[in-house]
């Protein structure tokens, strides 16, 4: 128990506050919706789904002289569509296709830059395999937080704020606060490590599909397309998926990214968490014909699993519910990791040693 009291003692004191940073920008990440439809107008407008409204917007986004590579078309809670130009260039539109806002650098946007922190922690590649790593040692914690919390667990009290920030005060707080966010920060690592980790993802899942399976299931369509047509009817490639899966949420819709590519669009059905969904359309941007379809519940089930994972993680699903209590794991994540830091590098010698009582019971 004292090996392992150490080694959670140390790390924490090391990648606590990276955490905490992680969970507090995740926090506010969960109302990124709700910042925007306080700041930018039209972001609270009610979303239209109508095949020919929404054409017409693609077709003048689409049809401008620095037209973007993808729009995420309007949501239930956000009212605007966002466009991705590539390079950290973005743009918010209105679901008439009006420019409401652009931005040339993530740093012009607040959202954008902590969205890229969250997952990134602003370094690309590199920076999300280092966040799926300090998640999974995020884990550690939290297995190791309850085995070191179980023989004090006589002493178990619920406080918000620790009765003062003498160094033993601080750490009984953070056993017990952590001891009861437990559950929630435990789903909202092991699903913060399969996003950023592969290989881990590859491993839990593979009781359910083989990776293999899911990755011949997740390529792309093999079928190389024309060049891309002035003159392609968004609106019948709108009413393809429409027909197909009538009660479907028009997503997304992407541009070839490179000659040979092919249209995608994204539907999400009503049984899909994803928020843009995993439904998806190919069209041969020359004619604007059929390609390829797929069908995001006949997908296999630990691919069905992956998609339910950022739903969960970025509180997509649930409702206000699950918002809150995301925001009540990243708010905890956060308080946990400071406090961490705090009673690592604080001077021993100020503080006080722990109470006999306290002995007693961990000794028992």
């Amino acid at each position: 128990m004292a090996i392992l009291r150490l080694l959670h003692r140390w790390a924490g004191g090391f990648i606590g506050l990276f955490l905490a940073a992680l969970g507090l920008s995740g926090a506010l990440l969960v109302h990124e919706a709700d910042y925007l439809r306080l700041t930018l107008p039209h972001a609270a407008d009610a979303q239209v789904q109508d095949a020919a409204t929404v054409a017409r917007a693609v077709d003048r986004i689409f049809s401008a002289e620095d037209r973007p590579r993808s729009i995420i078309l309007a949501s239930e809670r956000m009212g605007l569509h966002t466009l991705n130009y590539g390079e950290n260039r973005g743009a918010y539109a209105t679901q008439d296709g009006e420019i409401v806002t652009r931005w040339s650098s993530k740093w012009e946007r607040p959202e954008v830059w902590l969205f890229d922190f969250h997952h990134h922690l602003l370094m690309g590649d590199a920076g999300e395999m280092a966040a799926g790593i300090m998640a999974l040692v995020g884990l550690a914690f939290v297995v190791t937080g309850i085995i070191l919390w179980w023989p004090t667990r006589r002493l178990f009290t619920v406080r918000a704020w620790p009765t003062s920030f003498k160094r033993n005060a601080v750490v009984w707080h953070h056993r017990d606060i952590g001891l009861l966010a437990a559950p929630v920060l435990f789903v909202s690592m092991l699903t913060g490590v399969m996003m950023t980790l592969p290989a881990v993802e590859d491993v839990i899942l593979a009781p359910f599909t083989k990776p293999s399976v899911m990755a011949a299931a997740s390529k792309p369509p093999s079928v190389k397309g024309g060049p891309l047509s002035p003159d392609i009817d968004y609106k019948a490639l709108l009413e393809t998926a429409r027909a197909r899966f009538p009660d479907a949420e028009l997503r997304t819709i992407g541009l070839p990214a490179k000659p040979g590519a092919l249209i995608s669009l994204r539907v999400r059905q009503q049984a899909e968490w994803l928020p843009n969904g995993r439904t998806m359309f190919w069209f041969d941007p020359a004619d604007g014909r059929l390609v390829a379809s797929r069908d995001a519940q006949a997908m296999p089930l630990g691919l069905r699993i992956a998609n339910a994972e950022y739903p969960i993680h970025a509180a997509k699903v649930g409702g206000v519910v699950m918002r809150l209590v995301m925001t009540f794991s990243g708010l905890v994540l956060a308080l946990l990791g400071t406090l961490a830091v705090w009673t690592f590098w604080a001077n021993p010698k100020t503080q006080k040693r722990k109470r006999p009582v306290r002995k007693a019971v961990q000794a028992a």
